[in-house]
């Protein structure tokens, strides 16, 4: 069934509700577990306590398991914790291994220890084997859910396995091949597999060309390389080439979703990711650090302007144009900023290198700027007659657009060359920046025109 808007979930829920209230479990089980595992995970999210209780008691842990890997992430803790620890375990085990590693990595350690006591071993074994790897790293979000085969395997035998291997696999479009020593040595198609001859060995029609990652690659850069080569999935390996697991599209794409949202969060000058949930006091501490740095550099623009008290006080007019000038510095700079993060998070810097990214911004900043600084000239002048002064702000914004967009696109580079994420290169702090070089340009330029614009005035 396709994914229900909200008012057909409501509209369906009414009806799984009244039989579960009214204790009719065969017509609850057989109206919900007919929904997308999506829409059952948006009903449940909705319900209060009592009722979300219900479905636990009416749920086996390895429906519930499904529900649970659709939930979003910020409530599995609450529900894990309203659960009786034995049955959410249960649900643990039935789990896909790199879901349940995800949920397990959200809840307080002692309470990850005490699941892993009571489970059964081997999906305990299995889940430990996932948690001790850094986060954001290959090893954490791979599952060793998948079908292997021997490369000495005939076609005929690697079929019987598949077909013993296929119900606990997450994936059965990629077969991998490994030798006696458990080395990934190549890779079969599904669709290869079916139409080779039964007799054929595998390790003659498997393609030993296979692309892998090892084991503490950075999952930005693995959402790259299967964005270039199509995968569905891509296997994972240590430094001897053992194949340890391997990393579906699906969870690539939360990943994907992660890294945007993360940039989002700092490109907005947040220090986490910030959601709607967060209570107004923890909102405030991620905010409150950016906020405070950027005030120490508002009040150094302040301390700017303020030294041009004596160009104020002989053309007032100057003072209508520091928003302008400001606000066009800070906009262009984001812009800039904008394409550089991209660029690198994309990968496109790797390719086309830090100088043609800096040279391309540069050349838009001429062409911007010349066109803005023109335009507001002409205004200036006929608007408030003033000639000089219109002059001296077109050429203000246009030294001040050109600067501000290589500077937009220079910052985020240096700090990629040094390691730090070029995200923190936020919106807030280039066009704070940009401010104070606005400044600069448009009152050092007032005091070499000043006496042009008096005499002009």
């Amino acid at each position: 069934m396709e994914h229900l808007e909200t008012h057909e979930r409501m509209q369906m829920w009414e009806n799984i509700q009244q039989a579960l209230v009214n204790e009719q479990i065969d017509q609850f089980r057989a109206e919900f577990l007919e929904l997308h595992p999506y829409d059952q995970a948006k009903i449940f999210e909705e319900q209060e306590e009592d009722i979300r209780f219900l479905i636990y008691t009416y749920l086996s842990p390895e429906e519930m398991a499904e529900v649970m890997e659709h939930v979003d992430r910020d409530l599995v803790s609450e529900f894990i914790s309203e659960m009786v620890p034995a049955f959410a375990a249960k649900i643990f085990e039935e789990m896909a291994t790199d879901d349940a590693v995800d949920i397990l990595n959200e809840l307080e350690k002692n309470k990850v220890a005490s699941f892993l006591t009571i489970m059964e071993k081997e999906a305990s074994d299995e889940i430990k084997q996932l948690l001790h790897y850094e986060e954001k790293t290959a090893g954490s979000i791979m599952t060793t859910e998948f079908v292997v085969i021997h490369h000495e395997m005939t076609v005929k035998e690697a079929m019987r396995h598949l077909r013993k291997a296929a119900p606990d696999a997450e994936t059965i479009y990629y077969i991998y091949v490994v030798d006696s020593y458990k080395k990934l040595v190549g890779v079969i198609s599904l669709r290869d597999l079916i139409i080779a001859e039964g007799d054929w060995i595998i390790y003659d029609v498997m393609n030993e060309r296979v692309v892998s990652v090892p084991v503490g690659e950075g999952q930005e850069d693995i959402a790259q390389m299967m964005r270039d080569y199509d995968f569905l999935a891509l296997p994972v390996v240590d430094f001897q080439d053992h194949l340890l697991g391997i990393i579906t599209v699906d969870d690539i794409m939360d990943v994907m979703e992660e890294e945007a949202s993360d940039d989002y969060s700092k490109l907005a000058g947040i220090s986490d990711v910030e959601r709607f949930g967060d209570t107004a006091v923890h909102a405030a501490k991620k905010r409150l650090p950016w906020l405070i740095a950027l005030l120490f550099l508002g009040m150094f623009t302040a301390s700017i302007i303020s030294r041009f008290e004596t160009a104020l006080d002989q053309v007032a007019l100057l003072a209508a144009f520091i928003p302008v000038i400001a606000g066009m510095a800070g906009n262009t700079g984001t812009q800039a900023l904008a394409v550089a993060v991209r660029s690198i998070s994309t990968g496109d810097m790797d390719k086309i290198g830090k100088a043609s990214v800096i040279w391309q911004e540069a050349k838009t900043g001429v062409i911007t700027g010349t066109t803005c600084g023109v335009l507001i000239t002409i205004i200036v002048a006929f608007w408030y007659g003033e000639i000089y002064l219109g002059i001296l702000v077109g050429i203000s914004i246009m030294a001040t657009l050109i600067v501000a967009t290589i500077a937009g696109a220079f910052v985020p580079l240096v700090m990629h060359r040094f390691n730090i994420d070029p995200a923190v290169a936020s919106g807030p702090f280039i066009t704070t920046l940009n401010d104070i070089i606005s400044m600069l340009i448009y009152f050092g330029l007032a005091t070499a025109f000043m006496n042009l614009l008096i005499g002009g005035g």
